[in-house]
């Protein structure tokens, strides 16, 4: 089967069926992940070296057992499908943002700072209906690339191996990519692996929702706001969604009780629950995009 089907075949499933409610693979891995973390960062006296090793042990077997199933006859495209619908959370994600818009439209400040509580790391206890719509926009922007198009993007490159090594890499970026006492060393190799992957899919996806939006102003702000965001891949996603939105995001956050100054990105207006439904809706259209491509590369090349 062509990788455009199968990458069909596996948004499909993630549509249908949205995240595993149990026995969820990355929850093991998770587990699993934090063993060797203990082992190989006891104290957070690991060092480099040590988170090398780790990632190692973490993510290469694993790879390389999706590589021997996904080439087995008669049964590995439905091993194929399978990692991708794993590695995907694009249902998940509108199920945790669509909350927030709504309870935002309800007035109901307090279930709206819960429930963005459960998809950022900021503080949110005394965020305002703005500041709780602006949270939730950067996290539908950045999180669709994360969550969604980079593993589209390296299924199609590799298959069931690369969507295995890329969802395994950048949970442990999210595990162990901090930048603290505890992870600064060890976590180092994580962080950086999880850059490079993510390199390539979130300059695309930024230029998907440019395409998607306000092309000329997303355009600007991906060049002009891009290179101060801390990150080098959230920087050009959010800065280029936001002005596809025409929306103002970025600014002051709380994180673990110290205020960060972060910089504008986009520009227009606030954000509100519009924003958070279009910024949604911004994520979905990019994703029928790229399966419109995949598949018609698929054709062409056939």
């Amino acid at each position: 089967m062509s990788v455009a089907l199968l990458s069909v075949a596996g948004v499909a499933l993630d549509a249908l069926l949205g995240e595993p409610k149990r026995n969820h693979p990355l929850v093991a891995f998770g587990r699993y992940a934090e063993r060797l973390e203990q082992r190989f960062n006891s104290g957070g006296r690991g060092w480099r070296s040590h988170g090398v090793t780790a990632w190692v042990l973490a993510v290469v077997p694993f790879t390389l057992l999706a590589t021997l199933l996904s080439a087995l006859p008669y049964v590995g495209w439905l091993v194929e499908v399978a990692a991708l619908y794993c590695a995907l959370g694009l249902r998940s994600l509108g199920e945790h943002v669509e909350p927030v818009a709504q309870a935002l439209r309800g007035d109901d400040i307090e279930a709206a700072r819960q429930r963005v509580g459960y998809l950022v790391s900021r503080q949110t206890s005394e965020l305002d209906a703005t500041e709780v719509a602006r949270a939730a926009t950067e996290s539908v922007l950045e999180n669709g690339s994360d969550a969604v198009f980079a593993a589209i993007f390296w299924f199609a490159v590799l298959g069931a191996p690369g969507v295995v090594l890329y969802r395994l890499s950048n949970t442990l970026d999210a595990m162990w990519g901090y930048r603290n006492e505890r992870f600064e060393r060890f976590g180092w190799a994580a962080a950086k692996i999880d850059d490079l992957l993510n390199y390539l899919p979130a300059r695309l996806v930024a230029l998907t929702y440019a395409l998607l939006g306000k092309t000329r102003l997303a355009l600007r702000c991906w060049r002009a706001q891009a290179p101060k965001w801390d990150s080098p891949n959230a920087g050009p996603v959010m800065a280029a969604g936001a002005g596809a939105l025409g929306v103002e995001l970025g600014g002051a956050a709380i994180y673990h009780g110290e205020l960060h100054q972060r910089p504008t990105l986009g520009e227009g207006a606030a954000a509100d629950a519009d924003a958070i439904d279009r910024g949604w809706s911004l994520v979905q259209r990019g994703v029928w995009l790229w399966l419109l491509v995949l598949c018609l590369g698929a054709e062409f090349y056939a």
